[in-house]
């Protein structure tokens, strides 16, 4: 097989003090913490687009990408070698897990059926490569947003048509996963939302939607596909209103159509920005309703309204993310999905290595100093001090439901005297900067 990165080999693990731009820093992979390695917490997968199919190009200007497999000169002999390329890739990064939506990993045909071989075609090249290279697919999802067929969206289109396109297409991405074995199978809705109520039956729409999640719920039944169902929250883009703005807006629409069991959530960093969230906020709402299914790592810039999904490289947010996780008791089957791209300017081959490496060594220095928190305690014996006026008295009453209003009336009258405690939140932050300092 072809090697298409020549300028790079295995990335190691060299410990912080390297000053080899083509090593880990804090990603060990088979260090044990907390009983498991670090492999085992960050379930890292590359995703397929933003690496393999991405070329730069912006609304302003053409592509800028250097890729070594872009003089292939007909579309299936393009995306083998992107395949070949992956894992590659994949290999010498040390990443476990991949993803992919189906249009990635091969072209569209002249029709649904000639689609289809080409994609039976990748599948089982891919499924080869698995074997080969001893990697596995984390999730995979169907596009059902780029082609222009998707104007209006898919699930919540206007057009029965494009409807059923639809459910054929999201048929057969399920049928890929069950095939290569996919832990997960991902929905994101990237045309499902609306621009105005002028032309716009909201209520229909979502309940169109709802009954082509129902309809993959009992094809994945019929057919034993085992993965865990996910729907990634994402606000404004593309739509003005999109139907999964976020993880709480997500949460209602399961629970009001009865799929919450079916289904658990798939948070992105750069989208809670857009949302107005924390990241953290997100994957802690998620858990709190036992839906946290898996992460896309990356981070977004404040100051800019739109999805500019770049590597992760800030400690603070990795290190409140993988709390959450911890306190989770882990990702699995989940994991964390580089959702990230390089920057235009980064367009050599090896740009795509050095970003990995950071995004890796950034959440591996995030679960280190997580996990230290959670060990030593303090910002969790904190918080339990602060509820503690419901462990006992009163405050015990209202947890065990003993009590109405007119008993906390009574209670009120006869004691006005109310004293509360400073929340610490200053001191807090600087307790989880001490640990950011002093971790090696």
């Amino acid at each position: 097989m072809k090697e298409y990165f020549t300028n790079v080999s295995k990335i190691n693990y060299e410990g912080p003090n390297s000053k080899n731009a083509y090593s880990f820093k804090y990603y060990n992979p088979d260090e044990v913490i907390g009983g498991k390695p670090m492999r085992e917490h960050l379930r890292f997968a590359m995703s397929y687009w933003h690496t393999l199919t991405a070329n730069g190009t912006d609304p302003f200007g053409a592509g800028t990408m250097l890729r070594p497999w872009d003089n292939e000169n007909d579309s299936m002999s393009l995306a083998k070698a992107r395949m070949e390329a992956a894992f590659e890739f994949m290999d010498k990064l040390q990443i476990d897990y991949f993803c992919f939506h189906d249009r990635d990993i091969a072209p569209e045909g002249k029709d649904l059926a000639e689609t289809n071989k080409n994609l039976d075609e990748i599948v089982a090249m891919c499924k080869d490569l698995m074997e080969k290279y001893n990697k596995k697919l984390l999730w995979d999802t169907a596009n059902l947003f780029n082609n222009p067929r998707f104007v209006h969206g898919a699930g919540t289109t206007c057009n029965a048509d494009v409807f059923a396109y639809s459910a054929a297409q999201l048929k057969k991405a399920i049928e890929v996963g069950k095939e290569l074995g996919a832990e997960n199978y991902v929905f994101w809705g990237g045309r499902e939302g609306y621009e105005t109520l002028l032309n716009t039956d909201m209520g229909f729409e979502l309940d169109n939607f709802a009954r082509l999640l129902k309809m993959a719920v009992d094809y994945a039944k019929e057919i034993g596909f085992k993965g865990q169902f996910l729907i990634e929250p994402k606000p404004k883009e593309p739509t003005k209103h999109q139907y999964d703005f976020d993880v709480a807006t997500v949460l209602g629409f399961l629970r009001k159509y009865k799929l919450d069991k079916y289904f658990k959530i798939n948070i992105e960093a750069n989208h809670a920005t857009l949302a107005g969230h924390t990241y953290e906020h997100e994957i802690c709402l998620a858990r709190n309703n036992n839906a946290l299914g898996s992460l896309d790592a990356n981070q977004g810039d404040p100051a800019l309204g739109w999805d500019t999904d770049q590597f992760p490289t800030n400690i603070y947010n990795s290190t409140f993310a993988m709390y959450e996780v911890l306190k989770n008791g882990g990702i699995a089957p989940g994991g964390l999905n580089f959702d990230a791209k390089v920057r235009r300017p980064s367009f050599e081959p090896e740009d795509l290595f050095l970003a990995y490496i950071a995004g890796m060594d950034t959440f591996a220095k995030g679960l280190r100093i997580a996990y230290k928190l959670l060990k030593d305690g303090p910002i969790e014996d904190f918080v339990k001090e602060r509820y503690s006026s419901f462990n006992t008295g009163i405050g015990k009453e209202i947890v065990e439901g003993k009590v109405g209003f007119k008993e906390l009336e009574k209670y009120a009258l006869e004691n006005s005297n109310i004293k509360n405690k400073s929340g610490r939140q200053e001191m807090l932050e600087s307790i989880v900067n001490q640990y950011m300092l002093e971790d090696k």
